[in-house]
């Protein structure tokens, strides 16, 4: 499962992600992430059976949390299945099957790069 944590001014310098491995022993990988000295905006990538207890202790240290579920929607109707998002997506989100763009959100990483690429504006993240 992917989750965004989003940071707030006056917690960002803090062990937030190391403190949270050591409460609830999961393996979270750092998928995208954009911090400054003031706040940050991160995706992480936990296991399933892990998810729940891992946003509830980063929700407990102050951090805006959102499940990633469906990073990124397309437009059918909008959509020409050029391959833009292909071309341009850094994980292999996006793929041809029998001449039509699919979708694997569970790769996803929310870099908006298919958002920017996309000529008829198909394509959007989901920021809940």
């Amino acid at each position: 499962m992917k989750l965004m944590l989003r940071v707030a001014p006056g917690i960002v310098r803090k062990p937030l992600i190391a403190s949270v491995i050591l409460e609830t022993g999961a393996l979270i990988n750092i998928e995208r992430a954009s911090i400054d000295a003031v706040s940050g905006e991160i995706v992480l990538d936990v296991s399933d059976d892990k998810c729940k207890q891992v946003k509830d202790a980063f929700e407990r240290r102050g951090v805006d949390v959102v499940l990633l579920e469906i990073p990124v929607m397309r437009n059918e109707e909008e959509c020409v299945h050029c391959g833009a998002c292909i071309a341009i997506c850094p994980t292999g989100t996006f793929r041809f099957d029998d001449w039509k763009v699919v979708t694997d959100p569970g790769k996803c990483i929310q870099c908006g790069a298919c958002v920017t690429a996309c000529p008829h504006r198909a394509l959007q993240l989901v920021l809940r």
